[in-house]
């Protein structure tokens, strides 16, 4: 993972997790999602995936564990995290305590066949190799394979000078043959900017954790570096350049 990317998703995940603590229990799913975890996306994603009550739900690239801590809200599902980032691993057991094990999503530490269902979200365009990461989540889930995605994809190929660093959006077309080379095929699909807005309250906890982030980490190169990325990446979205779709998988 590129440096920038590492400070992104390893020291700032820390300094998250560090935050909400400090603000309270209320903030802790919120600050979790921040970056991938529109409410109405997730929602959309539990109700696609027929999540049932007690069953394992492997969050590939879960970051510090909102959007898990979000399904069990829901749906009193059994959440298994994998993340690449050690500080998003220690942050997510500190906020959430859900089984978080360091890995990567292209190499699953994880059985043939091992949970009900898994998804991954805003981690595809993180790697170059997507057909890997999709073939990996379709080993690991037991038929009929049931995997959620949010990913950003690309409307054209961008050049590395116009990607945040370390992303490698697909386009259309490679997302559809990536799907079908890994043995899987999408059942439905949205567009995120079609989903409703944040919640007011939700986008209230997220904006006052940003705050407080800035506030005491402002003048440090990581936070500096990974406000940059966030945003090219909201410039590319945007102008249409980049979109999020949320898509539901089963294998082909």
């Amino acid at each position: 993972m590129s440096d920038a990317m590492s400070a992104e998703f390893d020291t700032v995940a820390e300094w998250t997790a560090t935050v909400a603590r400090d603000l309270g229990p209320s903030y802790h799913v919120p600050a979790g999602c921040r970056g991938s975890g529109n409410p109405a996306a997730l929602d959309w994603l539990i109700d696609e995936l027929e999540l049932r009550d007690g069953e394992s739900l492997l969050d590939c690239g879960a970051g510090v564990g909102g959007p898990a801590a979000y399904a069990v809200g829901r749906k009193p599902v059994a959440p298994m995290l994998v993340e690449p980032e050690a500080g998003a691993c220690r942050a997510a057991r500190s906020l959430f305590g859900y089984p978080t094990v360091q890995g990567s999503a292209d190499a699953l530490p994880f059985a043939d066949a091992a949970v009900d269902a898994a998804w991954c979200l805003g981690v595809l365009c993180t790697t170059a190799d997507h057909v890997a990461v999709l073939s990996e989540l379709r080993r690991v889930v037991r038929p009929p394979g049931r995997i959620g995605l949010l990913v950003f994809v690309a409307r054209t190929p961008l050049t590395d000078d116009e990607r945040p660093d370390g992303n490698h959006f697909p386009t259309p077309d490679s997302l559809r043959d990536a799907v079908a080379a890994a043995g899987l095929a999408v059942v439905s699909r949205l567009r995120t900017s079609d989903l409703p807005a944040m919640p007011g309250d939700w986008q209230d906890r997220v904006d006052r954790v940003d705050a407080e982030l800035a506030r005491r980490y402002g003048d440090d190169p990581a936070w500096q570096v990974s406000e940059r990325q966030s945003g090219q990446m909201g410039e590319l979205l945007a102008d249409g350049r980049i979109v999020g779709e949320v898509l539901s998988l089963r294998q082909a």
